[in-house]
């Protein structure tokens, strides 16, 4: 561990106790449970993925598959149309929205909110390739993207052990405590808005996780991803959200992850499906309070993305390139090409 990390506070001590676990979370802005999950479950969800990973080339050739060691050449990352085509067929497995919804999961959360709670449809991995560093998640608040009630709560699980140097999730304690969202920038990495690590407190905290190992905190906690500095490694993790039945829950959290950057609809991830039947569209059976989606976030970074391009940022050159090859005739698009033809070059993801 960096000397600029300190240890999660772990939680086990509590774990029957519902009132401390609420006071943690509410003085935290998280809480951190060691093999939480059956690891035998999220060993079996990551062979299926990984599988997934082989078909689609990013598997290295004559390597074992448990190794997860990955074909170098094939590097992508979320953005990047090739990176969808391989995100979707994993989001098809059935394994991996039944994951959302196992009863440990479920249950904790039932604690947390003393409410009964709905798993938003939206479920949520990270495959993140080993030294593609620029691309790493940023610092930010998960309600910049997730939006709905602050209340929402994600669980972020690794499917695998998760040293340090393989990229785990780490955390800001009492972050939340602002009680609203902070001012976030234009970045490279997922989600493309990062909070500027100069505006924050020293204090980060992670871990060396292992497989079963739980990590939950509110939207409002600021987190960031550690860069996979493994050689060869990818990194698989969960990462879904919960609210209480009751409360707001965004539009775009009922359809699938990353079908705003291709046509992907839940009758697609459906389509070969035999059984899992109570998975298909059971949140029509709430009647929640959905709320429409805020996109001041998303369009102002956009725009200090093209800002940043106008100045010859590499970064922004290359986003505004991924973002004409994803979306074609958009009227994003058509700004990312007319800043590009201005600048006279594009950026190549080798020279970040």
């Amino acid at each position: 561990m960096s000397e600029s990390l300190q240890e999660f506070r772990v939680s086990n001590d509590a774990i029957d106790e519902a009132p401390e676990l609420r006071r943690r979370m509410d003085e935290e802005g998280y809480l951190f449970f060691r093999s939480f999950q059956n690891p035998d479950d999220l060993a079996a969800l990551r062979m299926q993925m990984l599988e997934v990973c082989r078909k689609g080339g990013w598997v290295k050739e004559g390597t074992d598959l448990a190794d997860g060691i990955m074909n170098l050449e094939s590097r992508c990352t979320e953005g990047n149309p090739e990176y969808t085509d391989v995100y979707h067929e994993v989001y098809k497995l059935p394994s991996f929205h039944r994951s959302g919804h196992w009863p440990v999961v479920l249950d904790m959360m039932e604690t947390l909110f003393d409410s009964p709670v709905i798993p938003h449809p939206q479920k949520v991995t990270r495959m993140w390739f080993p030294q593609y560093t620029a691309h790493t998640t940023p610092i930010h608040q998960d309600f910049v993207h997730f939006q709905g009630a602050y209340e929402t709560l994600t669980c972020w699980t690794p499917l695998s052990d998760c040293p340090v140097e393989l990229g785990g999730l780490a955390i800001l304690p009492r972050s939340h405590k602002i009680n609203t969202v902070r001012e976030h920038h234009f970045s490279l990495g997922a989600g493309s808005l990062a909070i500027l690590e100069s505006e924050l407190d020293d204090g980060w905290v992670t871990t060396n996780y292992e497989l079963g190992d739980t990590l939950i905190f509110t939207s409002l906690t600021v987190h960031r991803a550690l860069p996979n500095l493994t050689p060869d490694r990818l990194r698989l993790s969960l990462d879904n959200r919960y609210s209480a039945v009751n409360q707001p829950i965004a539009e775009q959290m009922l359809t699938p992850h990353l079908s705003n950057h291709t046509e992907f609809k839940w009758d697609d991830v459906y389509a070969d499906w035999e059984g899992d039947e109570d998975l298909k569209f059971y949140w029509h059976k709430y009647d929640l309070d959905v709320v429409p989606y805020d996109d001041r976030w998303s369009a102002w970074g956009f725009k200090e993305a093209l800002s940043r391009a106008r100045d010859g940022d590499e970064a922004a050159l290359f986003y505004l390139d991924r973002t004409i090859k994803r979306e074609g005739d958009t009227a994003h698009a058509d700004e990312a090409r007319q800043v590009l033809k201005e600048y006279g070059q594009v950026v190549t993801a080798a020279s970040l």
